[in-house]
């Protein structure tokens, strides 16, 4: 069974940082990709990023790229996303996922992740 546990949200000002991370269970973590969600309030979730297997690829939506750093710790189960430059539309509940499918690959996918989280509260104040 895989379980995914985020924690690391909170309250921040503009132009501040967090770091989430992600710790997982099972271990084909090791072995496939982990993506970052984000979902704010009366809007649908979105993709932010994702980083495969072994942390070698990883993909940002347009909104982050430059702000956001995905990363993963393979020996420790868990994988990161450092927040840098925080907007107030950044505000959402954070949600790390695995995919399911191909293991051992470079693709980074966006869609097809199988195993959530419960999720993390982001909070950006202007």
């Amino acid at each position: 069974q895989v379980q995914l546990v985020e924690s690391g949200g909170g309250s921040v000002r503009t132009g501040g940082a967090l770091r989430l991370s992600c710790a997982a269970s099972g271990r084909i973590f090791r072995s496939t990709a982990v993506g970052w969600f984000r979902q704010a309030p009366g809007k649908e979730r979105e993709f932010v990023a994702a980083v495969n297997w072994n942390g070698g690829s990883t993909d940002y939506t347009d909104s982050v790229k430059g702000r956001f750093t995905i990363s993963r710790d393979n020996a420790k189960n868990l994988v990161y996303l450092q927040m840098n430059s925080l907007k107030p539309e950044d505000t959402a509940v954070y949600y790390c996922a695995l995919a399911a499918g191909s293991f051992y690959t470079d693709y980074v996918p966006r869609d097809g992740f199988a195993y959530w989280g419960q999720g993390t509260q982001v909070t950006v104040s202007s």
